[in-house]
């Protein structure tokens, strides 16, 4: 039987995706899968251990055979974002997640796009440019954002990710090239290591994360009110989408179309 292809990201908002996927397909017909990249939380593993007796299925853990993590891949292309988007999402998620797709048959992936106006509006685009992957969006259908995600993990007797802790909106990689000012300044109250290494990296290359300003030049207060606005880092690039809110958008938040019509 063709499985449901369920991405795990670490993230809550996936967690809980997976997890409606299992109750309502059953767990022997779901393959989580989760990819790895080195500058990821050490807390990780935690989550994934916990994750994993929760859903009563294993969690199957892949990762790029080329790059370890998204210091590596800027390092070696020389490219760290811009108009055709992070070259690390690409290189470490985007390129593994075809792998799976060839190595697993699958009927429908699972994605965690949280019921939120840009997330819709990202879910629909990313349906209209891969419709091969014939994707499941539980947290839309059930109109769960966010934070009931997090108290769901919480009710389950799962604490969060040490990066939602700490303040941060998504558990991406420690040093994501997706985020602005604030978020920048919070890697360097507490990741000063990682911090230090992209700077490094900025001046290697003459090329900032931050559009228009280097990692050395940053203010304390720079970004101190700054809504941190980067989407978790999933396995497409944010290049894929459009900022642009369509109709049929609206009409889905307003309960007139079913989301498996989108």
């Amino acid at each position: 039987m063709d499985k449901i292809l369920c991405w795990f990201s670490c993230g809550i908002t996936s967690a809980v995706s997976c997890k409606l996927a299992i109750e309502k397909y059953g767990k022997e017909n779901c393959e989580i899968v989760y990819i790895k990249i080195d500058s990821a939380h050490p807390d990780n593993d935690r989550f994934i251990k916990e994750c994993e007796q929760w859903f009563g299925a294993e969690i199957k853990v892949v990762q790029s055979n080329k790059f370890k993590d998204q210091f590596e891949v800027i390092e070696k292309i020389k490219y760290i974002n811009g108009v055709q988007g992070a070259s690390c999402t690409k290189k470490l998620k985007k390129d593994v997640r075809a792998k799976v797709e060839k190595e697993i048959k699958f009927k429908h992936q699972v994605f965690g796009f949280e019921f939120d106006k840009k997330e819709i509006n990202r879910a629909i685009r990313f349906k209209e440019q891969n419709p091969h992957t014939k994707p499941i969006y539980p947290l839309i259908e059930r109109q769960l954002n966010k934070e009931q995600c997090a108290y769901i993990m919480k009710s389950n007797g799962i604490e969060l990710p040490t990066m939602y802790k700490l303040g941060f909106s998504n558990n991406n990689c420690i040093g994501c090239v997706k985020g602005g000012m604030g978020y920048w300044n919070k890697i360097k109250t507490h990741f000063p290591k990682e911090f230090e290494k992209m700077s490094e990296i900025e001046q290697n290359l003459e090329r900032s994360c931050i559009n228009g300003k280097f990692l050395k030049d940053l203010k304390p207060n720079d970004g101190i009110n700054e809504p941190q606005i980067m989407p978790d880092c999933g396995i497409f690039c944010e290049v894929e989408f459009a900022d642009l809110i369509s109709q049929k958008t609206e009409l889905i938040l307003n309960n007139q179309i079913k989301i498996e019509n989108i």
